[in-house]
């Protein structure tokens, strides 16, 4: 009797044929996620909280105005806009997410970079920010972008003792054109990129990709209007230059190149606007002997800038 007492009795120990599964309680289940991550603690409660109130937010205006917050969605895509420095305030990952590799290595990027939010939400949650989209349970949210005025890049270039040199878009919508842009701009020592309010590609996640990381040292400037944009300009004693392929000036030709100069380039389809391109001093086409119609936006800046630098030597 004393020994089925021993045996009932509530004491812990090891049972007979319990062996495998204490080895498997043994086993690592991976590295532990971050505080941010763990369902009820303090840090988790505060990170959802201060993404719940980054979404909600209302976009704030500065001197030259704030772009709308983005999301980039999919697992290769919120990779990609990790490594390349992409801003971001908040990574949201899905609840029981399949934890491949991508995923391993978004979280361990967004924790070096630091200042991104990480936020567990369940799928449902993640259906309903990205419109049904499918987000493969990573979900990357891009602060609005801060615009300057198209005033501030000439005040710093004549704050450095230089001549400004700056790139004007007409009617360019694609980020990845406004992202070159930047890109060519920041290579050869331009001050940086005016683009208009409305029907035109703005900072998105894609422009900053394509730029190379060189948006985070190349202001761009949003106008209201960008005839008035460019008009200020001129009372201020800059060259406005535009690019047209019926230029009345070749590009080799132009002697502006080595001062105060502004250039306008369109779009691949139409070109400058009419307003735009009577609003400029000059004209120019590049000569290209090849026989090609038009060239992009990024390619026809680069080329430009390209000479203007040579000449500022």
């Amino acid at each position: 009797m004393a020994a089925n007492n021993r045996r009932m009795s509530g004491k812990k120990g090891a049972q007979v044929g319990s062996g495998g599964q204490r080895r498997k309680g043994l086993e690592g289940k991976g590295p532990t996620p971050p505080a941010e991550m763990r369902k009820g603690h303090k840090k988790n409660r505060i990170a959802n909280a201060k993404a719940k109130q980054s979404v909600r937010r209302p976009v704030a205006r500065g001197r030259g105005g704030k772009g709308t917050s983005e999301l980039v969605v999919g697992r290769n895509p919120v990779l990609e806009a990790l490594r390349e420095g992409v801003p971001a305030s908040t990574l949201y990952v899905q609840q029981f997410i399949d934890n491949d590799e991508r995923v391993r290595e978004a979280l361990q990027v967004a924790a070096e970079r630091g200042g991104i939010n990480l936020m567990e939400a369940p799928r449902p949650e993640l259906d309903r920010m990205t419109n049904g989209l499918n987000h493969q349970g990573l979900v990357l949210q891009v602060p609005p972008y801060e615009y300057a005025h198209p005033e501030d890049l000439a005040a710093a270039a004549y704050d450095h003792g230089e001549d400004p040199l700056i790139v004007a878009l007409d009617g360019v919508t694609d980020p990845r054109n406004l992202g070159a842009v930047v890109r060519s701009v920041s290579a050869f020592g331009g001050h940086g990129v005016v683009v208009p309010e409305r029907r035109a590609a703005g900072m998105t996640a894609g422009a900053w990709k394509t730029s190379a990381g060189t948006a985070a040292r190349t202001p761009v400037a949003r106008a209201t209007n960008l005839t008035r944009a460019l008009e200020a300009y001129k009372k201020a004693g800059i060259t406005v230059v535009g690019l047209a392929a019926d230029g009345e000036a070749d590009l080799g030709e132009l002697a502006a190149l080595d001062g105060p100069l502004v250039i306008v380039v369109g779009s691949e389809g139409k070109g400058l606007s009419r307003l735009v391109g009577e609003t400029c001093d000059v004209r120019v086409r590049i000569p290209m002997p090849g026989g090609a119609e038009s060239l992009n936006a990024g390619v026809a800046a680069g080329i430009v800038l390209y000479e203007a630098a040579r000449r500022r030597r």
